[in-house]
């Protein structure tokens, strides 16, 4: 048996184990409306973990775009107009914030 609380319209909008305050009834595990529950919370929960992850992305791709350009392997002009205003707005933007090193927390160090 699931506690359930439900809006105005007759949807769910949280579903626990156990009871909470402003529970309006019960529901089984394998109720339709549980169910479908469940799996859109299993989307959004997945969904937000990937942009986290994109944003966390953004800066591996930014560190290696640096050192590919440090090391001479890729020059600014070989990317597209677009992709060179961007790539300077960010880097002026690091820089006004102290450069690389403080926004690289502790816990990134070995990740490359």
């Amino acid at each position: 048996m699931l506690y359930v609380q439900r809006n105005e319209f007759g949807e769910l909008t949280r579903v626990e184990a156990a009871p909470f305050d402003g529970a309006s009834g019960t529901a089984l595990a394998d109720d339709h409306d549980v169910q479908a529950w469940y799996a859109n919370h299993s989307v959004e929960s997945n969904l937000l973990q990937l942009k986290q992850s994109d944003l966390e992305m953004i800066r591996v791709i930014d560190d290696l775009i640096s050192v590919l350009m440090n090391k001479g392997v890729l020059r600014i002009t070989d990317l597209p107009p677009a992709a060179q205003s961007k790539l300077l707005s960010r880097t002026q933007s690091r820089e006004a914030l102290g450069g690389l090193h403080k926004l690289i927390n502790d816990d990134d160090t070995g990740v490359i």
